[in-house]
């Protein structure tokens, strides 16, 4: 289990995230469960050539475009596939990008901190998809952990205090099946990728059945 933080508020003692080396834990002879590392980013096969306005990007993330913008301008989120250059330029996120925007959401509406939230930021984007899958990220509210075996959830549970849990493979679902729903535009070309209508497609089934 990696973490993000200082490791004292009750979560398992480690480096943070992005250093190397081993990770020292304080457990006594009868602890012989591994705890998890504190947080030091490919599924997305099929999104790779898409790109999402930011208007796209908020609906699938579930957040305000004044937070988008602000993310953007501060350097939280920034659009990897295409960033804005002035006036008139239109931002381009990635399904990665919108996947970490929803994990933000979460991590503020909890109450965690924005260091520890830019760190991990950082850190999914340089995990592989394969990673993020099975992938848990847990925080007590000073501390961001990452899981990725059940084993190191109890661990990190059985500290007591509070804990917080995102299961990022989950968010990546969610987050494919909002933009399957939704306009793309695609990298090489800027084609804009029209997806049908949900409540168009839902006529065309009953009419079929009828």
């Amino acid at each position: 289990m990696r973490s993000s933080g200082d490791g004292t508020a009750g979560g398992a003692p480690g480096r943070g995230l992005g250093e190397s080396g081993p990770y020292p834990l304080q457990s006594s002879a009868a602890d012989h469960v591994q705890r998890p590392k504190a947080v030091s980013g490919d599924g997305e096969a099929a999104f790779e050539e898409i790109g999402y306005r930011g208007p796209t990007a908020c609906a699938a993330a579930g957040i305000t475009y004044r937070q988008l913008d602000y993310w953007a301008r501060t350097g939280l989120v920034e659009p990897s596939v295409r960033p804005a250059h002035g006036s008139g330029t239109q931002r381009l996120y990635s399904f990665r990008d919108v996947v970490v925007l929803k994990i933000v959401k979460r991590f503020l509406d909890t109450g965690v901190s924005l260091q520890n939230i830019r760190t991990t930021v950082q850190h999914l984007r340089e995990r592989g998809s394969c990673d993020l899958e099975r992938m848990t990220l847990m925080s007590d509210g000073a501390t961001v952990y990452e899981c990725t075996s059940p084993d190191e959830v109890h661990a990190l549970l059985q500290g007591g205090q509070g804990i917080f849990g995102i299961a990022v493979g989950v968010v990546r679902r969610d987050v494919e099946s909002a933009l399957s729903q939704l306009h793309g535009e695609r990298v090489d070309t800027g084609e804009t990728l029209v997806r049908p209508n949900p409540a168009d497609e839902l006529a065309r089934r009953r009419n079929r059945a009828v």
